[in-house]
Protein backbone atom coordinates (compact mmCIF):
# COMPACT_ATOMS: atom_id res chain seq x y z
CA UNK A 1 0.00 0.00 0.00
CA UNK A 2 1.18 3.80 -1.38
CA UNK A 3 1.60 6.20 1.68
CA UNK A 4 -1.19 7.89 -0.98
CA UNK A 5 -3.50 4.93 -0.05
CA UNK A 6 -3.22 5.63 4.01
CA UNK A 7 -4.84 9.04 3.28
CA UNK A 8 -7.88 9.99 5.56
CA UNK A 9 -10.35 12.31 5.10
CA UNK A 10 -11.77 14.16 9.02
CA UNK A 11 -14.10 17.20 9.45
CA UNK A 12 -12.03 19.27 11.16
CA UNK A 13 -12.96 19.45 15.01
CA UNK A 14 -11.19 21.78 17.64
CA UNK A 15 -8.85 19.52 18.72
CA UNK A 16 -7.32 20.48 15.05
CA UNK A 17 -6.51 24.24 15.70
CA UNK A 18 -2.81 24.12 16.57
CA UNK A 19 -1.79 21.49 13.57
CA UNK A 20 -4.42 23.77 11.03
CA UNK A 21 -2.34 26.39 11.78
CA UNK A 22 0.58 24.95 11.75
CA UNK A 23 -0.19 23.51 8.17
CA UNK A 24 -1.33 26.52 6.77
CA UNK A 25 1.67 28.91 8.30
CA UNK A 26 4.18 26.37 6.87
CA UNK A 27 2.31 25.92 3.65
CA UNK A 28 1.28 30.46 3.08
CA UNK A 29 4.24 30.85 0.62
CA UNK A 30 3.00 27.76 -1.35
CA UNK A 31 -0.82 28.35 -1.41
CA UNK A 32 -0.87 31.86 -2.14
CA UNK A 33 1.43 31.49 -5.43
CA UNK A 34 -2.03 28.90 -6.55
CA UNK A 35 -4.74 31.27 -4.38
CA UNK A 36 -5.70 34.69 -3.21
CA UNK A 37 -4.13 35.10 -0.10
CA UNK A 38 -5.95 35.02 2.81
CA UNK A 39 -5.98 38.22 5.61
CA UNK A 40 -2.74 38.02 7.80
CA UNK A 41 -5.53 37.61 10.11
CA UNK A 42 -6.21 34.18 9.75
CA UNK A 43 -3.09 32.92 10.90
CA UNK A 44 -3.62 32.21 14.71
CA UNK A 45 -5.29 29.92 16.75
CA UNK A 46 -8.29 32.07 17.34
CA UNK A 47 -8.81 32.34 13.56
CA UNK A 48 -8.99 28.90 12.92
CA UNK A 49 -10.75 27.71 15.97
CA UNK A 50 -13.46 30.49 14.61
CA UNK A 51 -13.04 28.50 10.86
CA UNK A 52 -13.64 25.16 12.33
CA UNK A 53 -16.40 26.52 14.20
CA UNK A 54 -17.78 27.78 11.05
CA UNK A 55 -16.93 24.91 8.81
CA UNK A 56 -19.20 22.62 11.79
CA UNK A 57 -22.11 24.91 11.05
CA UNK A 58 -22.04 24.86 7.70
CA UNK A 59 -21.67 21.16 7.54
CA UNK A 60 -24.78 20.92 10.05
CA UNK A 61 -27.10 23.24 7.68
CA UNK A 62 -26.01 21.28 4.21
CA UNK A 63 -23.93 24.34 2.71
CA UNK A 64 -20.26 23.30 2.67
CA UNK A 65 -18.17 20.44 4.17
CA UNK A 66 -14.25 20.89 4.58
CA UNK A 67 -11.63 17.63 5.33
CA UNK A 68 -8.49 17.39 6.25
CA UNK A 69 -6.51 14.85 4.79
CA UNK A 70 -4.26 13.26 7.17
CA UNK A 71 -1.39 10.33 6.59
CA UNK A 72 -0.78 8.89 9.75
CA UNK A 73 -1.95 11.73 12.21
CA UNK A 74 -0.49 14.55 9.93
CA UNK A 75 -2.34 17.25 8.31
CA UNK A 76 -1.16 17.10 4.14
CA UNK A 77 -3.91 18.74 2.37
CA UNK A 78 -7.35 20.23 2.77
CA UNK A 79 -10.48 19.60 0.56
CA UNK A 80 -13.64 21.10 0.34
CA UNK A 81 -17.31 21.03 -1.15
CA UNK A 82 -18.77 25.04 -1.13
CA UNK A 83 -21.94 26.09 -2.53
CA UNK A 84 -24.23 23.04 -1.67
CA UNK A 85 -26.99 23.89 -3.80
CA UNK A 86 -30.36 21.59 -3.17
CA UNK A 87 -32.97 20.69 -4.37
CA UNK A 88 -32.90 20.39 -7.58
CA UNK A 89 -29.14 20.67 -8.83
CA UNK A 90 -27.52 18.62 -5.94
CA UNK A 91 -23.66 20.11 -6.55
CA UNK A 92 -20.90 21.88 -5.41
CA UNK A 93 -17.81 23.64 -5.78
CA UNK A 94 -14.41 20.95 -5.36
CA UNK A 95 -11.38 23.09 -4.15
CA UNK A 96 -8.29 21.26 -2.47
CA UNK A 97 -4.72 22.34 -1.40
CA UNK A 98 -1.84 19.74 -0.59
CA UNK A 99 1.11 21.09 1.49
CA UNK A 100 4.25 22.11 -0.63
CA UNK A 101 6.43 19.21 0.80
CA UNK A 102 3.65 16.32 -0.54
CA UNK A 103 3.15 17.02 -3.88
CA UNK A 104 3.88 15.27 -6.48
CA UNK A 105 3.32 11.92 -4.45
CA UNK A 106 -0.10 11.42 -5.56
CA UNK A 107 -1.75 12.62 -2.78
CA UNK A 108 -4.18 15.70 -4.67
CA UNK A 109 -5.51 12.55 -6.85
CA UNK A 110 -6.08 9.94 -3.16
CA UNK A 111 -7.30 13.29 -1.82
CA UNK A 112 -10.02 14.29 -4.77
CA UNK A 113 -11.06 10.28 -5.04
CA UNK A 114 -11.71 9.80 -1.13
CA UNK A 115 -13.50 13.13 -1.33
CA UNK A 116 -15.77 11.61 -4.66
CA UNK A 117 -16.81 8.64 -2.38
CA UNK A 118 -18.41 11.19 0.29
CA UNK A 119 -20.08 13.37 -2.18
CA UNK A 120 -21.38 10.76 -4.50
CA UNK A 121 -22.01 8.25 -1.50
CA UNK A 122 -23.01 9.94 2.06
CA UNK A 123 -23.77 13.16 0.82
CA UNK A 124 -25.76 12.34 -2.08
CA UNK A 125 -24.60 14.86 -4.89
CA UNK A 126 -25.35 14.84 -8.34
CA UNK A 127 -22.43 17.12 -10.15
CA UNK A 128 -19.23 18.35 -8.68
CA UNK A 129 -17.48 21.40 -10.40
CA UNK A 130 -13.96 22.69 -10.32
CA UNK A 131 -12.15 25.78 -11.26
CA UNK A 132 -8.78 25.62 -12.21
CA UNK A 133 -6.35 28.94 -13.05
CA UNK A 134 -3.57 28.63 -15.50
CA UNK A 135 -1.26 27.73 -15.25
CA UNK A 136 -2.05 25.10 -12.57
CA UNK A 137 -1.94 22.00 -15.40
CA UNK A 138 -1.13 19.64 -12.18
CA UNK A 139 -4.59 20.26 -10.71
CA UNK A 140 -6.48 20.13 -13.82
CA UNK A 141 -4.76 16.58 -14.42
CA UNK A 142 -5.87 15.88 -10.54
CA UNK A 143 -9.49 16.20 -11.60
CA UNK A 144 -8.76 14.37 -14.90
CA UNK A 145 -7.44 11.45 -13.38
CA UNK A 146 -10.32 11.38 -11.14
CA UNK A 147 -13.15 11.45 -14.04
CA UNK A 148 -13.68 15.19 -14.85
CA UNK A 149 -13.93 16.55 -17.72
CA UNK A 150 -12.96 20.01 -18.80
CA UNK A 151 -16.62 22.01 -19.98
CA UNK A 152 -15.03 25.76 -20.59
CA UNK A 153 -12.63 28.50 -20.43
CA UNK A 154 -13.01 32.45 -19.52
CA UNK A 155 -9.99 34.11 -21.03
CA UNK A 156 -9.17 36.85 -18.25
CA UNK A 157 -11.85 36.16 -15.77
CA UNK A 158 -9.45 36.10 -12.46
CA UNK A 159 -7.36 39.13 -11.44
CA UNK A 160 -4.12 37.60 -9.50
CA UNK A 161 -0.94 38.59 -8.75
CA UNK A 162 -1.02 41.51 -10.84
CA UNK A 163 -2.59 39.97 -14.15
CA UNK A 164 -5.86 38.81 -15.23
CA UNK A 165 -5.85 34.97 -15.75
CA UNK A 166 -7.55 32.79 -17.55
CA UNK A 167 -10.20 29.92 -15.82
CA UNK A 168 -10.79 26.35 -16.95
CA UNK A 169 -14.20 25.30 -15.53
CA UNK A 170 -14.37 21.10 -14.70
CA UNK A 171 -17.47 18.86 -13.86
CA UNK A 172 -18.15 14.97 -12.94
CA UNK A 173 -21.47 13.87 -12.03
CA UNK A 174 -21.87 10.52 -10.35
CA UNK A 175 -22.05 7.46 -11.88
CA UNK A 176 -25.14 6.05 -12.37
CA UNK A 177 -25.82 1.91 -11.98
CA UNK A 178 -27.42 1.37 -15.57
CA UNK A 179 -27.90 -2.77 -14.86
Amino acid sequence: MTDAHRLALHPPTPADTHDLLAFELDNRAHFETWVTARSPSYYSADAIAAMIDQAQREREQDQSYQFLAKLDGRIVGRVNLTGVTRPYFNKAQLGYRIGAQFGGRGYASRLVALLLEQAFGPLDLWRLESIVRLPNLASAKVLQRNGFHQYGMSEQAMYFDGAWRDLLYFERRRQQDLT
